[in-house]
This record gives structure tokens, C-alpha cells and sequence, in this order.
């Protein structure tokens, strides 16, 4: 990223369309995401972003024959070894503040040294937090969460410069550990544990509940009096639970197929890069000069819409072309793109969020 950005909102405009009939477009096969089915009218009324259709069949006609390995995560720091209910905790409670490490006025990054390397970003924070387990603070425990400081939780994160989004961070953290308090003996563990082995499952699967009792993970936004629904976080959360606990036994997922990709600021770069999406001159203008774009704008609901929407029809156009024992979630396909694309220097949107 350039050391000089604009610092200014701009507003994207507040235009409504009559939606494109959803005949004369290609709509992936229903997996039974919530997620994606909400999609369908911010797709078909996009006023400046748009997904094309052959530009993923001609990437998904090289990409098919990748490897797209399922992911193995490994917490770091030796978290949770031999403890899958540690493991459970320190997921979600550093997935619940996962957002924002770069500084919108500065353009800096957090970053900090722990254990003789230097981190940056997410990885980062997870250093942070198992600073603050080795110093005897509890930080996986809701009832210390609900209740933590300013003043403790800027040392738990001390690094180069203030943690970005402290107070919001703070705030969330609040509203966390006082319903894991409440409800759940103060860990996220138990609350797995309660949760249907599913997605979703008529109200009671992990995500289902992960959005309904814990607000800050639901992430949706309202376009012409439709919700949007993203659930990145929420999602991001659990699929880091299956990818580092499920080859042990450790952790069950019935329906990971229901996952969709995760909407942040990389994977979009990553499309557009590809030539699978493409953005107004207006917005790819909005972009280019780094100006912000707010939280459930018409530009910021499109961008991450078309994020969700394309990437499950290159899901589906790469799998017809892999046996049958070789077919992909989309998870794969948003680890591949992020992996490959996370430290461009191309330009991302940039919206100040907590959502991702």
C-alpha cells in the first residue's frame, strides 16, 4: 500500500434499479446457506460491480486442475495442544475481535515481537493473547472479558502502536464474555458443545446461534429494504474450528459444503484481478485513491455481494471438471485466492468495520 492515502468518505450513490430478471443470469445450485440465498438482490440490481460469467468458466478451466488442498490450520504458539476446548476458546475469542489491524489515519499495521519473531496483522493479535495466558490473565474466560478495562486491554495489546478499533474491540468483548457469562459458564467451549453439529439446523446450528446470541457476529446489511446477509466472522470462526480440529475427531462439521466464501478485502482483489469481476470507473476511481467507503453502502454491499456470488460459481464450474473424489467447498477456493493475493499491493476497499 502507498505510505500516503486519502483520508475522506466518500459516499456511494443511493440509485435504485429495477433488478436484471434473474433468468438472464447464472445463479449457483442452492447448498442451503442462508448466506448465499439472501444475495439475489443485491446481484441483480448491482449498479457498479458485476460478475462474468465466462471469466470464471476460462479460470476454473486451469484452476480445476490445482490441488486445492483442504486446509489444515495449526494454532499457533502451541495453543490448544492436547486440550480441544482451549483450542474451541482461543479460536472464537480471537475470531470475535479478527478486524481492522491497520490504522486509518496512519496506515500503519499493528505488529509486535513474541518469542523471537516479529508479527503482524491477526497472527499478531493470536501472539498477544498468548502473551496474556503465559502472564496469567484470563483472557479466554467470558466473565474476565465482560468486564476487562481500557486500560487492560490496551496492555494486553501492546505493540508498536495502539491496537486499531481498541474501543470497538473493547465493546465487543464486553458484549461476548457477558452472554458466555451468562449462558455458558464463561467459554465458548460450552457453547460449541450446545450447538447442533451443523451450520445450520433449523435454529440450532453453530451458526444460526453463533448470530442470534452474539451480535457482533451478525453481519448483514439492509439494501433497498432487503437484507444481506455475509456472516463472515461467523463463518470464519467455525471453519478455523473444522480446519484445525476435525482430522483429530475433535470437532464435527455435517455440513461444510454450506460455507461460503469469506468476504473481506482480499478475496474482492483477488476476483478482480482474475478479470471475474469488474467495478465502475466511479468506484475502481474510489479505490485507486484509497478513499473510504462506509459500512452498508450501496459499493460496500456489491463488492462483498458479488464476493460471495462469484466464487460459488467458480466452485461449481471447477468441480465439473474433477472426479468425483476430488470435488471443492468453497473454502478452498477463498484459501487459494487469499493465500495467493493477501500481500498485493494492488488496492482494496477500505471500509472502517468491525464486521471483518
Amino acid at each position: 500500500m502507498p505510505a500516503i492515502r486519502a483520508n475522506f468518505s466518500v459516499a456511494a450513490p443511493a440509485l435504485s434499479a429495477r433488478p436484471i430478471p434473474s433468468e438472464t443470469m447464472h445463479w449457483p445450485k442452492p447448498t442451503g446457506s442462508p448466506v448465499l440465498e439472501s444475495l439475489h438482490y443485491a446481484i441483480e440490481s448491482s449498479h457498479d460491480v458485476h460478475t462474468h460469467y465466462d471469466k470464471i468458466v476460462a479460470v476454473a478451466s486451469w484452476m480445476a486442475y490445482e490441488e486445492l488442498p483442504m486446509p489444515e490450520f495449526a494454532l499457533p504458539f502451541g495453543v490448544g495442544q492436547g486440550d480441544a476446548n482451549e483450542a474451541i476458546d482461543f479460536v472464537m475469542v480471537a475470531d470475535s475481535i479478527d478486524t481492522a489491524f491497520t490504522n486509518f489515519d496512519t496506515h500503519t499495521k499493528f505488529q509486535v515481537d513474541y518469542a523471537g519473531r516479529h508479527w503482524s496483522d491477526s497472527d499478531a493479535e493470536f501472539a498477544c493473547l498468548k502473551h496474556a495466558m503465559e502472564q496469567g490473565v484470563p483472557i479466554l474466560d467470558g466473565k474476565y472479558l465482560s468486564t476487562v478495562s481500557r486500560a487492560e486491554l490496551d496492555k494486553i495489546f501492546q505493540g508498536n502502536i495502539e491496537m486499531p478499533m481498541l474501543d470497538e474491540k473493547l465493546a465487543v468483548l464486553h458484549q461476548v464474555g457477558k452472554v458466555l457469562a451468562e449462558k455458558y459458564d464463561g467459554r465458548f467451549h460450552n457453547f460449541v458443545h450446545a450447538c447442533s453439529p451443523k451450520l445450520y439446523d433449523n435454529g440450532n446450528g453453530l451458526i444460526d446461534r453463533l448470530v442470534t446470541e452474539f451480535p457482533r457476529f451478525n453481519d448483514v446489511s439492509m439494501l433497498d429494504g432487503h437484507e444481506i446477509k455475509f456472516y463472515k466472522l461467523a463463518q470464519l470462526g467455525i471453519w478455523m474450528l473444522y480446519s484445525t480440529l476435525h482430522s483429530s475427531g475433535e470437532f464435527r462439521l455435517d455440513d461444510p459444503q454450506k460455507m461460503t466464501a469469506f468476504a473481506d478485502y482480499i478475496v474482492p482483489v483477488a476476483l478482480r484481478l482474475l478479470g471475474i469481476t469488474s467495478y465502475s470507473k466511479e468506484l475502481e476511481h474510489c479505490i485507486n485513491t484509497y478513499q473510504l467507503i462506509p459500512r452498508d453502502s450501496r459499493w460496500e454491499i456489491e463488492i462483498r455481494a458479488h464476493c460471495i456470488y462469484s466464487t460459488a460459481l467458480l466452485r461449481e464450474e471447477i468441480n465439473k471438471l474433477r472426479s468425483p473424489a476430488t470435488q471443492v467447498i468453497v473454502p478452498q477456493i477463498d484459501a487459494r485466492l487469499w493465500t495467493h493475493y493477501h500481500t498485493t499491493t494492488w488496492p482494496h476497499h477500505l471500509t472502517e468495520t468491525i464486521m471483518y
